[in-house]
């Protein structure tokens, strides 16, 4: 078993790091710079934007998934990194061998298999992509613990979640392979907190006068257009559901939702003995990354502390479930298992695009996800291949749905 020293500074690769997870990523090694060395930056298309990011921090090794525009990233670089390119390229970027941990910070499927090759190389995953243990959260973990390495939560609510079993059990597992491992029994359930999105006082009978302009301004976050897009339709705290489950080790029935505006409780732990735990700071992806990154360690920096003068209420609510039916299909794609989460995530994915597309209206993505999940024979226990078909079929059927909807 790897041991880590409290003074290590560990070597990150980071896969997307043109977007808003990737920038925070860049920002927590700014911050703690003794803590964290930046040895590799991917990205899909944005040349530009790469170089820029690249130019700061001098990695030894870039990846650009647009094989395109691999000339475009070389002009603008002002040193030679050693330049990877296409899905292999990221594959391969995501096995350094002078790398300690992956940061997964991309969009959709695209995370999936080079996921997986960085943990058969040895690699420390940070997953801030849902879909990844959406997906495949049976094979990843299996993986994980024949590789003996760790699958870390960077999204707020699953890292909130970490946090508070580390604090009122621990997850003892993670840092001593042989030690007890955490019992379900021990925990009653896992909160996850959501916003609600900026539609959680509308009423129902206005969801189809939704614009894609008003659906994308989240009241809390700042994130990119789709994960903006499912935290309104309330798909994103679905999908969390099952990663929660995946993650923890805890069964979907124990996994619930409850609103929470202000977004300052990122999630909570309800212990077996009627105790909760909480994980509350200012909304801000620096502080789950960092501890992703340091853990098991904690370290100084400078995002700022918790003002308890300022916070004026903390609010929670049950969530809407028949006005915002995601986390109803979610339990039951994560209940039921197999190919049908997969399916439920990428008949999700093109919903929102066609919405954001405006061939759909905003109630349509919901409807869109539920025909097609209707339509799957779920395989369980699926291999990655299988996966991956069930994936590009849910593609295809979704498509057919948007079509046959367009007015």
């Amino acid at each position: 078993m790897r041991t880590e020293n409290s003074g290590e500074r560990k070597r990150v690769v980071i896969l997307g790091a043109t977007g808003s997870i990737g920038e925070s990523a860049l920002k927590v090694a700014r911050d703690i710079p003794e803590r964290m060395e930046i040895v590799g930056l991917a990205a899909n298309s944005n040349a530009e934007k790469l170089a820029a990011a690249a130019n700061k921090v001098r990695p030894e090794s870039l990846c650009l998934v647009d094989e395109t525009k691999v000339e475009i990233l070389r002009r603008a670089l002002e040193y030679k990194p050693r330049i990877f390119s296409g899905e292999i390229g990221l594959r391969e970027i995501a096995c350094l061998t002078d790398a300690d941990m992956v940061l997964i910070a991309i969009v959709g499927t695209g995370g999936l298999r080079p996921a997986l090759a960085a943990i058969e190389a040895g690699k420390d995953l940070a997953v801030a992509s849902k879909e990844i243990l959406v997906m495949a959260g049976e094979i990843v973990m299996r993986e994980a613990l024949e590789n003996d390495v760790h699958v870390l939560p960077v999204d707020s609510e699953h890292n909130a979640i970490f946090q508070c079993l580390e604090s009122g059990r621990g997850l003892s597992a993670l840092k001593d392979r042989d030690s007890p491992t955490l019992q379900s029994a021990d925990i009653r359930r896992i909160i996850l907190t959501a916003s609600g999105g900026p539609f959680r006082e509308l009423a129902s009978d206005k969801f189809d006068s939704i614009t894609p302009e008003q659906a994308l301004k989240h009241p809390t976050w700042n994130m990119g257009p789709k994960i903006t897009i499912d935290s309104a339709t309330l798909f994103n705290k679905g999908l969390e559901m099952i990663e929660a489950h995946w993650l923890f080790g805890v069964e979907m029935k124990r996994v619930e939702v409850v609103i929470h505006p202000q977004s300052i409780v990122h999630s909570m732990v309800e212990f077996a003995d009627g105790s909760t735990l909480a994980q509350l700071s200012y909304s801000d992806m620096c502080f789950p990354i960092q501890y992703a990154v340091t853990w098991p360690y904690r370290v100084p920096n400078t995002l700022p502390p918790l003002d308890f003068s300022k916070l004026s209420k903390l609010e929670f609510f049950t969530p809407r479930y028949d006005a915002f039916p995601a986390l109803n299909l979610a339990r039951r794609a994560g209940e039921t298992g197999g190919t049908l989460p997969a399916v439920m995530n990428a008949a999700n994915e093109v919903a929102v695009a066609a919405f954001l597309d405006r061939q759909v209206s905003f109630p349509r993505i919901w409807q869109i996800v539920e025909e097609v999940m209707n339509r799957h024979a779920s395989v369980a226990h699926p291999d990655l291949d299988a996966i991956l078909q069930a994936d590009q079929w849910a593609r295809g059927e979704a498509q057919g749905c948007v079509k046959s909807l367009k007015r």
